[in-house]
């Protein structure tokens, strides 16, 4: 169904738990806030909230703290799992607002949120418009973050520093600037390899030791960062004599829309029959743009007045959205372009083509998240088919709408998902029907576990997973199931406690997330 243009949602990326120290909560205080020129004396006691309206944009310390406190009891999806605890005894307002938040598990034992997060309201704009991050120009596979560790290059950005050097999936980290990657324990060696790995600004250069995983060669590569132009649709081709589309999908970030565009117009004027959407390493975006990628595969007949998402939040908001003030409306299958980048190449409005698909076939690991998951449960409430190749997804059917105050943007999960017939619990992911990894307890659907495969490209049809697809396509039968544990899927180290390699860069905390705005 055709949605305005003007009602965008923006899709954010992160995946971060903060740590919080747990304060004492008692029956209340009252205190003077010197921070600002008011002078007003802001009391709490436990359990009483003023409206959260009373301290926007006010932004003294305590101030910040209050208004956090009341937006999380407002509109977080959870708020009667937050303690309650006193704002003037907590530090900072960053510390505060980590406490905010649920600390239960999942059945299986996971973190019920591990997404919430907050940034500089500038990097978040930035992000979230032009898809610019600083870097080398590839993205790293971690399979164990501390001690012995194991990384590798998942896949490069064109016309970038890492490209530009011939480095391409199947790289292993060995050293960095000097550092042990795989073996290093102390916290400054980690510091080492953190700044060198996750750069938060250009011209950093970086001395790197690799390991071809195919030829056990290594390299040492002297790389500078630069700002990077992701590219969130490549590899755009055919197979089985133009019957088969695939694609390549990275992001649902701003500038994805042209080339999702573009990849659907090819695709229809090849005749495609099947469609295999490259979907492992796409952490989510625009939850709009999930929608239109699910029109263009099923077209109008299989999704005309169907609801793609239906936007469902805390017990106090059944029938008002909370942040809009305005009636709860679902998404429904968007078929139009919406313009969500500025100045767009395509005129907002302008219909989108179609396959006219009744199935398709996505590629995805434990990197696929959130508005991704939104397509796979977005098509199955339409009774389109989803044949899942590859392992299981992070498992994140919540969603929230950037919120601004005092210049920085807040990201607490307000909302949770179901599709057209009302399903939505997948807190533990998808996974294929004869999935071996039993840690989490995922929803299962129709494909086949195979492990990621760093031996080829991806886009070669000798890859395993995008193998896979072409023969389940052709015979409806799996390989034996390998596990994200198997020498293909480079099991993860064992548990130790030695400090983590971790990306903390906000724009790695954006890309995880499916977000709404209040516009």
């Amino acid at each position: 169904m055709t949605t305005s243009s003007k009602n965008k949602l923006i899709l954010g990326l992160f995946n971060v738990t903060f740590l919080a120290v747990l304060t004492g909560c008692g029956g209340g205080s009252t205190m003077a806030d010197s921070g600002g020129s008011t002078g007003n004396t802001i009391s709490w006691t436990q359990g009483v909230f003023q409206p959260s309206d009373n301290f926007d944009k006010q932004c003294q310390a305590l101030n910040q703290k209050h208004f956090l406190r009341s937006w999380s009891n407002e509109t977080y999806l959870w708020y009667d799992e937050i303690i309650d605890r006193d704002p003037a005894l907590t530090a900072s307002v960053s510390d505060y607002f980590s406490l905010l938040k649920t600390e239960q598990k999942t059945d299986s034992g996971a973190n019920k949120d591990n997404f919430h997060s907050s940034l500089s309201t500038a990097e978040w704009e930035a992000q979230s418009q032009s898809g610019i991050t600083f870097g080398y120009g590839f993205k790293v596979k971690l399979f164990s973050s501390s001690a012995p560790r194991k990384g590798l290059i998942s896949y490069t950005e064109a016309n970038s520093p890492a490209s530009n050097q011939n480095l391409r999936r199947g790289f292993e980290i060995l050293e960095v600037n000097g550092v042990d990657f795989i073996n290093a324990t102390s916290q400054a060696d980690v510091d080492t390899l953190n700044a060198g790995l996750y750069p938060k600004q250009t011209g950093v250069s970086t001395t790197f030791l690799f390991k071809d995983i195919n030829n056990q060669q290594t390299r040492e590569v002297t790389l500078i960062s630069q700002s990077i132009a992701s590219q969130p649709v490549t590899n755009v081709k055919t197979f089985e004599n133009d019957s088969v589309g695939y694609f390549q999908f990275n992001s649902h970030n701003a500038i994805a829309e042209k080339p999702l565009f573009d990849a659907f117009n090819s695709l229809k004027a090849s005749n495609v029959t099947d469609l295999i959407i490259d979907m492992r390493y796409n952490g989510g975006g625009f939850l709009q743009m999930a929608s239109q990628i699910g029109y263009m595969i099923a077209g109008a007949a299989n999704t005309n007045n169907k609801i793609f998402e239906r936007t469902i939040f805390n017990d106090k908001h059944p029938t008002i959205n909370p942040v809009t003030a305005k009636p709860l409306a679902p998404v429904m299958f968007i078929d139009e372009f919406i313009g969500f980048a500025e100045n767009p190449a395509v005129s907002p409005g302008t219909p989108l083509p179609s396959l006219n698909l009744k199935r398709v076939y996505v590629l995805t690991t434990s990197s696929t998240c959130s508005a991704s998951e939104a397509i796979i449960n977005g098509l199955q409430g339409a009774d389109i088919e989803v044949i899942q190749i590859g392992s299981g997804t992070c498992g994140k059917p919540y969603g929230f709408y950037p919120t601004d105050n005092c210049d920085t943007t807040y990201f607490s999960i307000q909302f949770t998902g179901e599709n057209n017939k009302g399903f939505g619990e997948y807190s533990d992911g998808f996974a294929p029907q004869n999935t071996v990894d039993n840690e989490r307890l995922p929803v299962r659907i129709a494909g086949c576990a195979v492990a990621d495969d760093f031996s080829y490209q991806l886009g070669d049809p000798n890859e395993a997973l995008l193998k896979t697809a072409l023969s389940y396509r052709s015979n409806g039968n799996c390989p034996v199931a390998t596990s994200t544990a198997s020498i293909q899927g480079f099991a993860p180290s064992s548990v130790s406690d030695t400090p983590d390699v971790f990306d903390n860069r906000a724009t790695t905390l954006i890309e995880t997330n499916k977000v709404l705005p209040s516009n």
